[in-house]
């Protein structure tokens, strides 16, 4: 093919492929378009070649993988390169050549994995003026996630968990994050995991249900103090003014019968 263009065809790519950032498992689309009089137009994945069109022919497919389709649009001619559950080896350069010097044009491919994410309990109970750590787990993912916190809606300060990456089996990645806070009060919290291919992070949540009965019952305690005090001074009061009440009889007794005596010696 070298000879076509010393043969005096002119022909050249006007639009060559673009980068792509897609989930494993997905299609990956690639679109290369040419001008006319092209003859053979060849995909190649990371070097190698997968799809070979030809102007006369059409598109020469050897693997199952990778299909193609072709459209034509006044004296151009787009060949689209589709890939067919991409995997996570599929990641590299896709070039897209017309067998002409300098007529090479390529992008990369980013085949990304989701993985799973996981926080162990999905209710935790805290009592007051307690803090935790909640552990929220991706595995399998590349490449690692970015994790970020939310509380009720609303995103928790940088400063208030630790994220560690650590690498996984099958050129997979891991991460752990762990959120330290003293909960204030019933609150959702959600851990989220995030890559470029995902359309929304994957999320996973815990609630945490706030006990202040130990409050209450703190409260309890001391309104049953406060009412064993406030009882104990009625009681101590009535028990002064009882006193007074029987000395009061007493004396009026004694007074009593020593005027009856004193009437008794006069008679």
């Amino acid at each position: 093919f070298g000879s076509l263009s010393g043969l005096g065809f002119c022909y050249s790519i006007t639009k060559g492929p673009e980068n792509a950032t897609v989930l494993a498992g997905s299609e990956a689309r690639f679109n290369c378009t040419v001008s006319a009089g092209w003859q053979v137009l060849i995909w190649l994945c990371k070097g190698s070649p997968v799809l070979t069109v030809i102007s006369s022919q059409g598109p020469v497919e050897t693997t199952e993988r990778f299909t193609s389709h072709n459209y034509s649009s006044g004296d151009e001619f787009t060949s689209e390169l589709i890939i067919l559950n991409t995997q996570l080896s599929d990641s590299g350069r896709i070039e897209c050549s017309i067998q002409q010097p300098s007529e090479n044009n390529f992008a990369f491919l980013s085949v990304q994995v989701n993985g799973s994410l996981l926080i162990k309990n999905s209710t935790l109970t805290v009592k007051e003026n307690q803090t935790i750590e909640i552990v929220c787990e991706a595995l399998g993912w590349a490449p690692a996630p970015a994790i970020t916190w939310m509380t009720n809606d609303s995103l928790v300060d940088k400063s208030s968990y630790v994220t560690q990456q650590s690498p996984g089996s099958h050129g997979l990645h891991n991460a752990l994050s762990t959120l330290t806070l003293t909960p204030r009060d019933t609150e959702v919290l959600t851990c989220l995991a995030d890559i470029e291919a995902l359309p929304s992070p994957q999320n996973a949540t815990v609630t945490l249900i706030y006990d202040n009965s130990a409050t209450e019952n703190h409260y309890s305690e001391d309104n049953r103090s406060t009412w064993v005090v406030v009882l104990a001074v009625v009681l101590s009061f009535l028990g002064i003014v009882l006193l007074i009440v029987v000395i009061v009889v007493a004396v009026r007794c004694c007074l009593k019968r020593r005027g009856s005596t004193y009437q008794n010696e006069i008679r």
